[in-house]
């Protein structure tokens, strides 16, 4: 019975139809979800995730936002119905989240908070690069890219 299950869960990882895939299309949302704010990649160090062993996804990073400002804010973004739910409760060190049916781990270590990443002087910030009101004696970086 155990080999049978075994046998069938390898199945469903190779099955393109599959929950396999429901998983893999899950993690691509979060991750798609993620890039789309500069502020929370720009304030991670050492971003990555991993496949636990029952079948959920663990993100994990160094700094940044809490994990509970990271699970709201991939709740915001995620807002199709259903589409995420708290499956635990969600602190500064851990959240967990339920993305299409997965579970999603996520923790942070050493956690700073938002607010505290934005107001910390010398972060670069690609809002700030971008910014065409503010006139500088140096070139914008469009400028340079661009020749102007």
């Amino acid at each position: 019975m155990r080999r049978k299950h075994a046998l069938r869960r390898a199945k469903d990882e190779d099955d393109p139809t599959s929950a396999g895939a429901r998983r893999y299309e899950a993690l691509g949302r979060v991750m798609a979800a993620l890039a789309t704010e500069a502020d929370f990649i720009e304030s991670c160090r050492d971003l990555t995730w991993w496949r636990g062993s029952d079948e959920s996804w663990h993100l994990e990073w160094r700094d940044g936002p809490f994990a509970s400002e990271a699970a709201a804010l991939l709740a915001e973004r995620l807002a199709a119905p259903g589409a995420v739910t708290a499956a635990g409760p969600g602190g500064a060190a851990s959240a967990v989240l339920d993305v299409m049916g997965v579970r999603f781990e996520l923790h942070a270590i050493d956690p700073m908070g938002a607010d505290r990443v934005r107001a910390r002087p010398g972060f670069w910030r690609l809002a700030e690069a971008l910014d065409t009101t503010r006139r500088t004696n140096a070139r914008h970086p469009w400028e340079e890219l661009l020749g102007g």
